[in-house]
């Protein structure tokens, strides 16, 4: 498995984790508390991939762009994040109402 791969598939973990069960039964529908879970999940990711990569000079193909471990993994977390947040929020902002 290629070293990309391992932390897109790491981020998609870490995310579904997140939304199916920790945001619900954490954070409901308060954003801010989204927020900061959101904070400690993103550097949750961070830390793991960093305790493989950090130092070791390896670079991340990502879209023909050449990337360190860091900004390849924060990256590639929002890309996979950003449509299951819009997700999330529109689902618990409409069984508020």
């Amino acid at each position: 498995m290629s070293a990309e791969l391992s932390i897109i598939l790491l981020n998609a973990v870490i995310i579904l984790i997140a939304y199916v069960w920790v945001y619900p039964t954490l954070a409901g529908k308060n954003i801010n508390k989204v927020a900061v879970l959101d904070c400690i999940t993103s550097g949750l990711a961070l830390v793991i991939v960093a305790n493989k990569y950090w130092g070791q000079g390896i670079e991340f193909n990502l879209l023909q762009f050449e990337l360190n471990w860091f900004w390849f993994t924060l990256i590639s977390y929002s890309i996979i994040e950003i449509p299951i947040a819009l997700c999330y929020f529109k689902v618990a902002l409409s069984k508020g109402k």
